[in-house]
């Protein structure tokens, strides 16, 4: 199972590396459009879409919700950054919001047990990531600004899960993720916060504006973002009963899986630098 983990995440590594590398932004956006649409088509399992017909129908929301919201965005004289700001802040309230019900769960049936509320929520999500990280690629340097945000949110997630096999102790969120620990979460952002500070450390001549507490903050917030992204995923999974969100990837499950924490990660990462002044 662990070598079968290893070579997915090599394959997934591999494509992601030569999207950003290789593809122009348009190819970068259809691309990265299709992988939500995906993540959209294992989302339906999680609001009772049973026909083949009626999960297309869910999943193919999300593109045209993306691509309506990116020509709003992109329209008229107003910049990107401008127009985009306020969608991202209104994910931001969201990814707040989902934080206080993640808290309280598994109170809160009201909120979880609906599914309507559960679709909408994926339409959302989903939407929200796309828009953040073709937001992210249209700004300087994007494909690398894209990737340190793919670097932070592994950082979060491979550093907690070392830490937590090897501290763990104390259970993060029992009810949702039983594996999770505190002692996972502070070494996962304890490995974020040195990421910072190497990147800070080798940032060219250009960037010297970007002050290291600013972006010591950006890298923890999106960091923390990834985790609520995990959980959220999570408590639907549970909520429904599913382990696995798909089987699409050998050894890791569904997409939504491993889609999760970028969902969390990436409106937040992207408002971030708006507000660091990047």
């Amino acid at each position: 199972m662990l070598r079968q983990r290893v070579v997915t995440a090599l394959i997934i590594i591999g494509g992601f590396v030569a999207i950003l590398v290789l593809a122009p932004f348009p190819v970068q956006a259809l691309l990265f459009a299709l992988v939500a649409l995906a993540g959209a088509w294992e989302w339906s399992s999680l609001v009772s879409c049973q026909s083949v017909l009626a999960r297309i129908a869910f999943a193919a929301v999300v593109p045209l919700l993306s691509l309506g919201l990116w020509m709003l965005v992109t329209a008229g004289d107003i910049e990107v950054a401008a127009a985009v700001r306020p969608w991202l802040a209104g994910a931001a309230m969201l990814w707040s919001a989902m934080l206080l019900a993640l808290k309280s769960y598994p109170a809160g049936g009201w909120l979880w047990g609906r599914v309507w509320i559960r679709g909408l929520m994926g339409w959302l999500i989903l939407t929200m990531t796309w828009v953040s990280v073709a937001f992210c690629l249209t700004l300087e340097k994007g494909p690398l600004i894209v990737f340190l945000m793919m670097l932070t949110v592994a950082t979060a997630d491979i550093g907690a899960y070392f830490a937590g096999k090897q501290l763990g102790r104390h259970p993060l969120a029992l009810a949702i993720s039983p594996s999770k620990t505190w002692e996972g979460f502070w070494g996962g952002m304890a490995c974020v916060a040195a990421l910072v500070f190497i990147l800070w450390s080798n940032l060219p001549s250009s960037y010297l504006h970007l002050d290291l507490g600013s972006l010591l903050a950006l890298g923890l917030l999106t960091g923390g973002a990834s985790v609520v992204g995990d959980l959220t995923v999570s408590a639907l999974k549970r909520e429904v009963g599913l382990k696995d969100s798909g089987a699409l990837l050998p050894g890791h499950g569904g997409l939504l899986d491993r889609l999760d924490s970028i969902c969390g990660a990436a409106p937040i990462f992207a408002l971030g630098l708006l507000l660091v002044g990047y």
